[in-house]
């Protein structure tokens, strides 16, 4: 079995799930281990399908980037879904910068924990580009979902669709008459970011106007709050802030600044996080349904174990919620 993992470049884990049905092996792999039992002529010992062939009920989650409304709400998707299906969840989330020195060997050191847990498929939940590269071609031997911004060719995706919510959002606000509208925008490494980004740019563009120079957060209100002292009122009408929780920042500092919105300024969120009907004022936001997005994600491993079939990339709409923190431009006086 080892001599046709050679030929057929996989691992011998491989050539027992193609032998076993125990677990899922892509298409192409199959004709490589196909391939090579013909040139070697192998006849495998039938006792090899005494090996286990129950599967575990267990999906691993390897669930990256720092912990956040999204990320949280992911997760709530997931558990909900699993625990209907009798599934469990190994959930492993890594809180680093996917250009991190050792970024690979903690990854590699989680896949590794899941494989001996033998898991029947992983879920990566991601915000970075060049995630996929991490994974060292895992998708080989076990059902790969990932949840990201990003397709992947070697694995099913779903994602929520960042640039449609920041594009709503900007229209929105131009759609009050706004022309000036300043972007808070989250972290340049992070996937849905730059959608978000991309999605201002194009709602601006569409309605004849320019942006603004960018100013960047985090994602925290801490950031939004920093942003909020630094920039100058007198620059803009509106604010699209990338998040909710960079928006409560930066409501909070213009406040201590004695500027209300949506009096001095409309200002307008993505998330629609629970607390956003209780901001002060209550805060315009885009829904996008993570819990929701977290289901698919398992709805989509789900599948890909039973049947293993690929499946068609899934992505959430965004909705407009608009509340008391956005308005009509007020005439200059």
């Amino acid at each position: 079995m080892s001599d046709v993992g050679r030929l057929a470049d996989v691992s011998a884990q491989t050539v027992s799930r193609f032998f076993t049905g125990s677990g899922y092996v892509r298409a192409d792999t199959r004709l490589r281990i196909e391939a090579a039992i013909a040139e070697l002529d192998f006849r495998p010992n039938h006792t090899a399908r005494n090996l286990r062939t129950n599967r575990t009920q267990t999906v691993g989650v390897l669930a990256m980037g720092q912990s956040n409304h999204g990320l949280w709400s992911i997760l709530d998707g997931l558990s909900r879904s699993a625990r209907l299906a009798d599934y469990s969840l190994l959930i492993a989330q890594l809180d680093i910068d996917i250009e991190a020195p050792n970024a690979f060997e903690v990854v590699r050191h989680t896949l590794d924990g899941f494989q001996s847990s033998h898991v029947d498929g992983i879920i990566v939940s991601t915000p970075f580009h060049g995630t996929e590269q991490l994974l060292d071609h895992i998708w080989d031997t076990i059902p790969v979902v990932s949840v990201s911004g990003r397709p992947w060719s070697s694995a099913d995706s779903a994602t929520a669709d960042s640039y449609a919510a920041g594009l709503l959002a900007t229209q929105h606000l131009t759609g009050l008459g706004h022309r000036r509208i300043l972007h808070l925008a989250g972290p340049e490494t992070r996937i849905e970011a730059l959608d978000r980004d991309r999605g201002y740019r194009d709602g601006l563009a569409q309605a004849g106007l320019e942006a603004l120079p960018l100013v960047r957060g985090d994602w925290t209100a801490a950031s939004g709050h920093a942003a909020g002292q630094a920039v100058d009122p007198a620059d803009f009408t509106a604010v699209f802030a990338g998040n909710d929780q960079m928006a409560l920042g930066f409501m909070s500092a213009l406040r201590d600044r004695r500027l209300h919105a949506p009096q001095d300024y409309s200002i307008i969120g993505i998330d629609d996080m629970p607390d956003a009907k209780y901001f002060a004022p209550p805060l315009s936001s885009v829904f996008l349904d993570f819990t929701s997005l977290g289901a698919t994600a398992f709805a989509m491993i789900h599948e890909r174990i039973r049947t293993g079939e690929r499946l068609e990339r899934r992505v959430i709409a965004p909705v407009l919620v608009a509340r008391e923190s956005t308005a009509a431009r007020q005439p200059v006086a």
